[in-house]
């Protein structure tokens, strides 16, 4: 994709970002788990147990589809309810080791796919992406922590 004089950064960047994102939806992982599901995952993973009501709002599902997932979670042993320590009628979900185990193999099956790709690319094309990633990174922990208030 040319750089257009006169596009912003951001108008660059989002249809490149797109297609990625396109791609790892598309991608077949070794256990086919759906990319809200992994995010629900990679959510319990980083920050630890959750309400089902604080999952769906953080993803954008209803209360009843989040409902719906982590039960299907729940029966395939990757999440499990727990009592809420701060709230004796509360629940939380909480990943398995399972759930974990699941997302690790499905990352290394998206990294070994990647690798491939890279693969594919001139030296420096593959170079230049690398040595942005930390640049990435970091666009990506501002966007976090704005749409965190």
């Amino acid at each position: 994709m040319d750089m257009v004089a006169g596009e912003s950064r951001g108008s660059q960047l989002l249809p490149v970002l797109a297609q990625l994102v396109r791609y790892l939806r598309q991608l077949e992982g070794p256990d086919n788990p759906s990319s809200i599901a992994l995010s629900v995952l990679r959510r319990l993973v980083d920050e630890g147990p959750g309400r089902v009501t604080d999952l769906a709002r953080l993803t954008r599902a209803s209360q009843p589809g989040m409902t719906q997932l982590v039960g299907r979670l729940e029966k395939s042993a990757l999440v499990r309810r727990v009592p809420d320590p701060n709230d004796g009628r509360g629940v939380l979900v909480e990943v398995t080791q399972g759930g974990r185990d699941l997302l690790d193999r499905t990352y290394a099956h998206y990294a070994a796919t990647f690798d491939r790709l890279f693969e594919q690319l001139d030296a420096a094309d593959s170079a230049a992406i690398v040595q942005a990633l930390p640049a990435l990174s970091r666009l990506a922990e501002a966007g976090e922590k704005e749409s965190a208030g």
